[in-house]
């Protein structure tokens, strides 16, 4: 006899059946998911929108303020700044290639020995933005000349500096000469004089009437 747990009839589900319940929960499956990327999707052109708006209003607070701004300038003080500012490129522009040669004869006054002078100097400027000099003078004696040929060497300014036409005089045994020479374009460029600062904690100095 057959236990009581045995049943004594079954019907045995197709596989047509497990097929579909396989499908459908597949398919319940693959909506969820479709929600998911919906509302992701959803949430992101929300931020996209918000962020838009708030670039909108800040442009829109930029474009016052700038507005506001432009209403306060004033039009002839800025033309009068811009002209201002062409003079003193073209300034600029004119004293860089201005000459000054009284570097040169500050340079002559440290570097030329006392016992040399000169009776007649000229100076003519070169193409190279240079000079040359040309000058007859006396020296009290040839070493005294010689010191002034060293000294224009070792400061380097004065060059190619050539004494010629040397005559030593009998009598007090001085020496006359002719000097042909070039000068270094850094000693005739035009510089400003910049006033030394006063020392701290003294007054300014009041001219005397």
């Amino acid at each position: 006899m057959l236990p009581s747990t045995i049943p004594t009839s079954f019907v045995p589900h197709s596989a047509g059946a497990t097929t579909h319940r396989f499908n459908k929960d597949l398919s319940n499956t693959f909506g969820i998911f479709a929600y998911i990327v919906l509302g992701v999707i959803f949430a992101l052109a929300v931020g996209v929108f918000s962020y838009n708006q708030i670039l909108s209003s800040t442009k829109s607070v930029k474009d016052a303020e700038l507005a506001k701004a432009k209403s306060a300038i004033d039009v002839t003080l800025v033309e009068s700044f811009i002209r201002l500012r062409n003079r003193l490129e073209t300034g600029a522009s004119l004293l860089a290639g201005h000459s000054a040669f009284s570097g040169f004869f500050a340079l002559l006054e440290t570097v030329m020995p006392s016992t040399v002078r000169f009776i007649s100097l000229n100076l003519v400027l070169t193409d190279a933005k240079g000079a040359k000099i040309e000058g007859t003078g006396f020296a009290k004696s040839f070493n005294a000349l010689a010191a002034a040929s060293s000294a224009f060497a070792t400061d380097g300014h004065i060059k190619d500096a050539v004494f010629s036409n040397i005559i030593v005089n009998s009598k007090d045994s001085s020496v006359s000469f002719s000097l042909t020479a070039t000068l270094d374009p850094k000693v005739i460029v035009f510089s400003p004089v910049v006033p030394e600062p006063a020392p701290q904690g003294s007054s300014p100095t009041t001219p005397t009437p």
